[in-house]
């Protein structure tokens, strides 16, 4: 390809251009797509319009209680109504979180469930997941259910060497039995295509999905099945050109306008085996499937699902609208599974307590100055965490004066400058020049001596201490 070199001109102004239409600062990031993607599929490009996914109803699924459960010790009833009370929030009245999944095997599981939907909110709905056998339909049908996902596992690793049917064949009409005890027991099936970016997809998916659709015009439309596609092993990846079977792209093309199965029929269900959940769900979005199945934190089974509070940043830059989400929840749904030992790194982002923390001293000079320049949006106003300073030897007077007046709640001409806090930036370097300190020093250490060099700053304001 040969270079061709354009000059371009200086646009000089003595005003900032800090481009709020996208960087609007009360929302995170506005994700703004322009015009669509052509994809080569079978040889022939097809179009995507991505544009269109701003008018889209796209929405967020839940598998905390199934998924995210096969990654931890089980939660306790309370944890889980705790929880889903949460979710609920988050969700809105809108029902951006739309559905969430539960085990119906034991008592605990049914009594969880009975406890959830005794709070009575319209959102999430609760639905169940049961194996592909047609006696866990009675489950179903006594937990007064509507919809349960099960399991109709696809690839040849799975239909020959796990589940050891003789014939794909054997294994389809296995499957499409018991959703037609599904539908026999008016329960809308959504059938988990598990390791499916591992399948072959012409030989035996789009077959198997055509049947479903098939199927499905013989019922009521609030029966008809849907389809979630599981990327077991993280195999997924949305680079155009990918071919099948790990295409997201092709994938989603190939059942919602081959198979005809309707966008709001279609979900995906990642992995993190790859580093690649977060993008994979949104490129699912962006290629016509409207539903992302996510899990809290991205806990789940081995390296974990989707996070479920990136789907909801995700989505609001999307749709450029919070949209009735509690964002706030996202901060208490942290600090609750905290403290009944969920492990959220400290760097982990949006939930993690040092997520908007610099340690760098020319970052906090540049927070001290205008927040906006290192925090990624207003945090404090979405998830009640408004930016901080950890100080190091790294930090300098900037993360000195930051930390305190963050401390005191100073705000505007009331902020104390880097030059007042010299005495306290002293004691911080002496502990690492003289005392040989190779950790950050902690709120407690800085709060102490805060009352000790600002004693008028402590007895104006330490009411407002957080």
């Amino acid at each position: 390809m040969s270079k061709v070199k354009k000059k371009h001109r200086l646009v000089d102004a003595k005003a900032p251009n800090l481009l709020e239409d996208i960087f609007p600062y009360d929302l995170p990031p506005l994700i703004r797509l322009q015009g669509s993607a052509v994809e080569h599929i079978d040889g022939k490009p097809v179009e995507f319009d991505f544009e269109a996914v701003k008018d889209r109803p796209i929405l967020i699924t839940d598998t905390t209680f199934r998924d995210g459960q096969q990654a931890r010790p089980p939660y306790t009833i309370e944890q889980m109504v705790r929880i889903y009370d949460l979710l609920s929030r988050i969700s809105g009245p809108n029902g951006v979180v739309r559905q969430t999944e539960f085990f119906l095997y034991t008592k605990n599981d049914r009594e969880t469930l009975d406890r959830c939907r005794a709070l009575g909110h319209d959102y999430p709905e609760c639905t169940g997941w049961i194996r592909a056998v047609k006696g866990d339909f009675r489950l179903v049908k006594e937990a007064g259910l509507k919809e349960t996902g099960m399991l109709t596992s696809c690839s040849d690793y799975h239909i020959f060497q796990k589940l050891k049917f003789r014939t794909r064949k054997e294994c389809m009409d296995s499957y499409c039995e018991v959703v037609e005890a599904a539908f026999e027991a008016g329960v809308r099936p959504r059938c988990h295509l598990e390791d499916v970016t591992r399948a072959d997809i012409e030989g035996f998916v789009l077959p198997f999905v055509d049947r479903l659709m098939e199927m499905s015009e013989q019922v009521p439309e609030e029966l008809s099945a849907k389809v979630r596609l599981c990327d077991t092993m993280g195999f997924g990846v949305s680079y155009p050109g990918a071919e099948l079977p790990r295409s997201i792209p092709k994938l989603i093309y190939k059942l919602n306008r081959e198979c005809g199965v309707p966008s709001d029929r279609l979900e995906w269900h990642g992995h993190n085996d790859f580093h690649k959940v977060h993008v994979n769900g949104g490129t699912a979005w962006l290629y016509g499937c409207d539903f992302v199945n996510t899990t809290l934190f991205g806990f789940g089974e081995r390296t974990g699902n989707p996070p479920l509070e990136g789907a909801i940043f995700e989505y609001i830059a999307l749709k450029g609208d919070t949209c009735g989400i509690d964002t706030c929840a996202i901060s208490e749904l942290a600090d609750y599974m905290r403290s009944i030992g969920l492990p959220i790194p400290e760097n982990y982002p949006f939930a993690g307590r040092a997520f908007n923390t610099t340690r760098a001293g020319i970052h906090a000079g540049g927070l001290r100055q205008d927040e906006r320049i290192y925090n990624i949006f207003d945090t404090a106003k979405l998830l009640s965490r408004p930016p901080r300073v950890a100080i190091t030897d790294k930090s300098g007077a900037d993360g000195v004066a930051h930390w305190v007046n963050e401390f005191f709640g100073l705000r505007g001409d009331d902020r104390i400058n880097k030059i007042r806090v010299h005495k306290l930036a002293r004691w911080v370097i002496d502990q690492y020049d003289v005392e040989g300190r190779l950790t950050a020093i902690s709120d407690q250490e800085l709060e102490a001596k805060a009352k000790e060099f600002f004693p008028d700053y402590w007895d104006k304001y330490k009411t407002k201490v957080k």
